[in-house]
């Protein structure tokens, strides 16, 4: 039996395993075998808005993502196979961590969805911070929650509960009101037992005590399962939110709905202790599966878990490549108006290939690539820049060079805490992500600000998603007390093929150099924002 032949029956049999995660710029399907192996994909764009000072996107966006993701998908099942999947062995849902929707006792959405991106709770993560001894990101979904109370927002006494993006989703086709423990890590505290910090929660209700809101915060969060828990089934409403055709039946099983974090660990088989991994794209954040706690908390390292409750430093930054995308554009458009088109993949190829010629400290150039607001450098909103010295050498490849050093940047600025005052080390980083996408490039750039060699797995292009569809086949073909780094070891990677880059020693040193003059000119930066 051929492949071909061994995916349509899989399909028609019901005997595959779907992942949908929502990133931020898409949504992507990816469906795999029992093998593991990705058989099938599909996707959807969106973007998120602005909308009264607030990144959001609306329930009909998400609504019309989900249905669009998943009617590619379908679409691409049939085109490939000549079937149309009609059911599958497990599903999950996944999706960009944290931010903040709030329900009230009828399901309705409060106010809109506020985002990761957004980066105006910095009084309440602040205050939270001063109060737990551990640091509360701005993103997280409690930072949310409380800078709402400290505004007064009349939405508050109104909560009956709070979740993430996955989970809402989630709650949509189960009805269960769930989460993994990666992405409820990124909601409250974890404690040891995989569970939120129970003297935390304390020490919050007495905070707001006197508002008499009517509510406890235990009863806002979702309940926490791990990894291999039964997250319930596809109910008859869900599967027509899902697929309005009415072909998927109802009473598939679902796994804990995850953290785009999570998923990107179980893709990069990055979930056993001193085991790191790096997404690269819109954003981009590092994390490394920790052996020991750290002796203290810093602003700019989050403490999130796997998606079986292990202790994760990670390194989380708002910007990536999105200024570099905004340039690879430009330069797309120019050669477009001399009558030259070229497709996105050349564009990114050869200009990619080209930063590889530049000189390893860039020769006085200077950017920020800050569409956002950047927590790490204590940057609320965001104003990219470009700079250099009047002696420096304007070339293409240097240029190149400087804008992927700049998506990178604040990356490098939060592990160095790690590896400098918690001395956490690391043998390799994994990596995926659209920074990836040109072969050895942005491996060999995120080697040089890493100080390791970076590994790109052959299945790093399905990403979050593929990692979301392996979590689902953990849920069913786990063996009893089997680890998820076990099956993920010895079953899915057993025999998968990487490529490792390690940056020359020259490069690294280039990096660095051009790092102090990046630090140098954030004032400047801050400038920036208070004058345009």
């Amino acid at each position: 039996m051929d492949d071909i032949q061994r995916s349509r029956t899989a399909i028609k049999e019901g005997k595959t395993f779907l992942g949908i995660e929502f990133g931020s710029t898409r949504i992507k399907a990816v469906l795999i075998g029992t093998d593991y192996a990705p058989i099938a994909s599909g996707s959807y764009a969106w973007e998120n808005r602005l909308i009264n000072g607030v990144w959001t996107y609306t329930q009909a966006d998400i609504l019309m993502g989900l249905q669009g993701c998943y009617g590619s998908l379908v679409a691409e099942v049939f085109e490939k196979y000549g079937v149309v999947p009609k059911t599958y062995s497990a599903m999950g849902i996944s999706a960009m961590m944290h931010g903040y929707l709030a329900f009230d006792g009828d399901d309705r959405l409060l106010v809109p969805f506020r985002t990761w991106r957004n980066t105006t709770t910095a009084e309440a993560a602040d205050k939270l911070t001063e109060l737990f001894g551990f640091n509360i990101p701005q993103r997280w979904s409690i930072a949310h929650l409380t800078q709402a109370i400290l505004n007064d927002e009349p939405h508050v006494a109104d909560i009956a509960h709070i979740t993430t993006l996955a989970g809402y989703v989630h709650k949509l086709l189960t009805g269960e009101r769930v989460l993994g423990v990666g992405d409820a890590s990124g909601m409250f505290p974890i404690d040891e037992a995989g569970q939120y910090d129970s003297r935390m929660i304390v020490k919050y209700e007495k905070l707001i005590k006197k508002k008499n809101f009517g509510w406890r915060l235990y009863d806002l969060l979702p309940k926490i399962l791990r990894a291999g828990e039964a997250a319930g089934f596809l109910t008859s409403g869900g599967a027509a939110l899902l697929d309005p055709t009415g072909n998927l039946q109802a009473g598939v099983p679902f796994c804990p709905p995850e953290g785009d974090a999570g998923t990107g660990m179980t893709a990069t088989c990055s979930v056993s202790p001193c085991t790191g991994n790096v997404s690269a794209g819109t954003s981009v954040f590092a994390m490394v599966v920790l052996e020991r706690p750290l002796s203290g908390y810093y602003p700019e390292v989050d403490m999130v878990t796997t998606p079986t409750g292990e202790p994760v430093a990670m390194v989380h930054c708002n910007n990536c490549t999105g200024e570099l995308d905004a340039w690879v554009r430009l330069f797309g458009e120019a050669l477009e108006t001399f009558g030259a088109p070229q497709t996105a993949d050349r564009l990114y190829q050869t200009l990619y290939q080209t930063a590889l010629c530049g000189d390893p400290a860039c020769k006085g150039l200077m950017a920020f690539n800050y569409l956002s607001g950047e927590p790490i450098t204590g940057l609320t909103e965001g104003r990219p820049m470009f700079a250099r010295r009047p002696e420096s050498e304007l070339t293409l490849a240097n240029f190149m060079r400087t804008q992927l050093y700049a998506s990178l940047a604040t990356l490098r600025l939060g592990m160095d805490l790690l590896s400098g005052k918690e001395q956490v080390t690391l043998k390799r980083m994994m990596g995926h992500g659209g920074f990836f996408k040109v072969a050895k490039v942005g491996q060999s750039i995120m080697s040089a600000a890493l100080k390791v060699p970076v590994s790109v797995l052959a299945t790093a292009g399905e990403g979050g998603p593929w990692g979301m569809a392996l979590l689902a086949a953990y849920l069913k073909q786990r063996k009893q007390n089997e680890s998820l780094a076990d099956f993920l070891s010895n079953r899915v990677f057993a025999n998968s093929t990487s490529t490792t880059v390690s940056a020359e020693p020259e490069e690294v040193e280039g990096f660095s150099e051009w790092l102090k003059g990046y630090q140098a000119c954030l004032d400047a930066q801050r400038a920036l924002t208070r004058t345009l």
